[in-house]
């Protein structure tokens, strides 16, 4: 029997991202299946009887509690010894790292979901640069979920090219189309409009994720009230968590609160009903892993449209399942966002074309075959 442990710093990475993959190596195989995060007595509860949960203290940002994190991880390891460890997120990844080469955990498996320091600049830049090439080096094997993510950690010296590969296509855990089933968009799109109030005419632009600036959401936010002074029969369905950050513009934020036409819908473990009342899906992203919301939007049938950066430009076609804007150019997402609201044989050409690219790229079952045989790979 294998043993594999899975890591990350908070639970609702390992709920959105690993449970799928875990579910599926727990019914292929007999590995044994422990996941370590930051405590949650709600996920601790949520998880099935083959998964053991070990919590280790983990946040986000810079903390000295991360010390701590790696001196009890390796403890952990020695005494499991596990035969792999697999690690995502910036914090949990750098502590799993030295902590299983100090235990000599020999896969360490390090899955390369976002790139942190593509967002930062100066000394910032520099110090994440320092934390990822160090992870990527103690790690014994690196998994990009990204084709442009792998190109962009070659050209910055990450680590060299033979030490990293992406499974199939790309992305995390790819997309269930059980959960996001075209065939019921129709009925999904009238629950939510009817629920908000929308008319069935109005156009829709969409937003998934957290209300921050490194999410776009300024020039997002910033674009749309250009739209809306001259489209008033147009909304902007914001789905995710409602608490804004101080990086967002203050300003803009209150006027979207405002506006009428601006919905926080707050967060849902529904994002299939939500995405079916949009008619085009935003994400204006300044870094990303791959984006897994493009995709599952895709599958929906919803083009999209997404900034010139690795990982959601490798999760859809330019000119044939949405557009691709310049990062943090307001000017740029409004005219796209114009564009396919305006030209509607482009948004029914790619809403069509959409929904075929997802299902014939990044559909789960065939994405989990293709990990289970490469974790029996690196474990032989």
């Amino acid at each position: 029997m294998k043993k594999i442990c899975f890591i990350t710093t908070i639970p609702l990475t390992l709920q959105a991202f690993v449970m799928k993959t875990a579910e599926y190596l727990h019914e292929n195989t007999d590995y044994e299946i422990t996941f370590i995060c930051d405590y949650d007595k709600d996920f601790e509860n949520s998880l099935p009887d083959y998964i053991r949960y070990i919590p280790v203290t983990m946040k986000r940002g810079i903390s000295p509690s991360g010390v701590k994190a790696v001196l009890e991880m390796a403890k952990i390891f020695k005494r499991e010894k596990f035969d792999m460890i697999q690690y995502s997120t910036p914090n949990a990844s750098f502590y799993a790292a030295i902590a299983g080469k100090l235990a000599k955990i020999k896969v360490r498996l390090y899955c390369q979901w976002g790139i942190a320091y593509v967002g930062f600049e100066g000394i910032k830049r520099w110090i994440f640069k320092v934390i990822e090439k160090t992870v990527c080096r103690l790690s014994t094997w690196i998994e990009p979920d990204s084709f442009g993510n792998l190109a962009f950690s070659h050209r910055e010296k990450l680590y060299p090219k033979e030490k990293g590969s992406v499974i199939g296509r790309g992305s995390a855990c790819g997309v269930n189309l059980d959960k996001f089933d075209y065939s019921k968009r129709d009925g999904l799109r009238s629950e939510i409009r009817n629920k908000y109030n929308i008319p069935e005419t109005a156009f829709v632009f969409g937003y998934v994720g957290r209300i921050t600036r490194d999410k776009g959401v300024n020039e997002l936010l910033k674009a749309y009230k250009n739209i809306h002074g001259e489209y008033p029969d147009t909304y902007l369905l914001m789905v995710g968590p409602e608490e804004c950050d101080s990086t967002v513009d203050e300003s803009l934020f209150t006027w979207s609160k405002e506006c009428g036409r601006v919905i926080y819908a707050g967060f849902t473990n529904e994002v299939e009903k939500y995405l079916s009342a949009m008619d085009t899906y935003l994400l204006p992203s300044y870094r990303e892993g791959f984006g897994m919301g493009v995709v599952e939007a895709e599958a929906m049938g919803i083009p999209v449209i997404v900034t010139n950066i690795p990982g959601p430009t490798d999760a859809m076609l330019d000119g044939k399942t949405g557009l691709i804007v310049e990062k943090k150019n307001a000017d740029s997402l409004c005219t796209a966002m114009v564009k396919l609201m305006k030209d509607k044989e482009l948004l029914k050409n790619c809403s069509e074309y959409a929904r075929t690219f997802a299902s014939e790229n990044f559909e789960q079952k065939a994405f989990l075959e293709l990990v289970l045989n490469d974790r029996k790979k690196l474990l032989s």
